[in-house]
């Protein structure tokens, strides 16, 4: 009763949530009209006086700092930051799953390989990473020899 309640409120919610947000769309494109320069501080200043308003703690203050110029850098040096928010957000809930499973297999690491379903993600996994890397080297050779005609 509890969990479809939820589901409930959950769905009545997200209407609520279209009703009052369609009206407002015209507002949200203006805020995109402000420059760079004027809305970076503002959103600072709402971030740092979220974070302690919430904590109190000026340690979560450094902490947002820290990953925010993080941030920054990776962003200059043109690595994607999507992978790392992923591995961020993911990795916990993976070792955990990965502990559980080794665990029911009395430490076996073939659990892993054992069915064919495992074995089609395997792959999937594999050419997942994989293939960006060719295609990459592919299109920068081409790039390099259609420079050199």
């Amino acid at each position: 009763d509890v969990v479809w309640g939820l589901i409930a409120a959950l769905f009545i919610a997200n209407f609520m949530l279209l009703a009052m947000n369609i009206p407002m769309v015209g507002m949200f494109v203006r805020v995109l009209l402000v420059p760079p320069r004027i809305l970076m501080p503002i959103v600072a200043m709402v971030s740092f006086v979220g974070i302690y308003g919430i904590s109190g703690s000026s340690f979560d203050l450094l902490v947002m700092v820290v990953f925010g110029l993080l941030g920054w850098v990776l962003r200059k040096l043109d690595v994607p930051l999507v992978p790392i928010i992923l591995g961020v957000l993911l990795g916990n809930q993976m070792e955990a799953n990965l502990r559980r499973a080794l665990t029911i297999s009395d430490g076996e690491w073939g659990i892993l390989f054992a069915s064919p379903l495992a074995l089609v993600l395997w792959a999937i996994a594999i050419i997942g990473f994989i293939l960006p890397i060719v295609v990459g080297g592919v299109m920068r050779r081409k790039m390099r020899g259609g420079l050199a005609d």
